[in-house]
């Protein structure tokens, strides 16, 4: 397996913006992580009302039907890669086992249950890689994109 790539490393300086009504979602790499307590504790504007899908679409959330806020990041909270065992990316995204390998997950709405339930990019792992699994997380497969600059 090649070494992992931290994503935080990946997605530019920022700042970032909601693609559809243009709201900011954070200013730079550190306001969208919370690398200080002050920022993790003022966090950044991901939230049910900011966050859509590639179509434009809301994400449902907890309490709604079905429930899709899980998006697969492989992410820590500080938007670093995890080491390499265990395996928390699916095998970099190219299984659909349903044991032997798990994807962390964030929640696009920073709400719900799990490890850091109101991280957007790390709060839990899935059950297994398989869409099914996925599903009975909370998610539907579904990837955090940002676009650099």
């Amino acid at each position: 397996m090649p070494p992992a790539v931290n994503a935080r490393d990946r997605i530019g300086n920022g700042p970032w913006y909601n693609g559809r009504s243009g709201t900011p979602i954070a200013k730079d790499v550190a306001d969208l992580h919370g690398d200080t307590l002050d920022q993790a504790r003022l966090g950044n504007n991901l939230s049910r009302t900011t966050v859509f899908s590639e179509k434009g679409e809301p994400i449902n959330g907890a309490g709604q039907t079905p429930n899709e806020h899980d998006m697969l990041t492989g992410s820590t909270v500080a938007g670093m890669a995890f080491p390499v065992t265990p395996d928390r990316t699916c095998a970099d995204w190219t299984s659909n086992a349903t044991t032997g390998v798990t994807g962390q997950v964030g929640h696009a709405n920073r709400a719900g249950g799990g490890d850091i339930p109101t991280s957007w990019n790390s709060a839990h792992p899935s059950r297994g890689c398989s869409q099914p699994d996925l599903v009975a997380t909370g998610g539907a497969g579904k990837l955090y994109c940002f676009a650099i600059n």
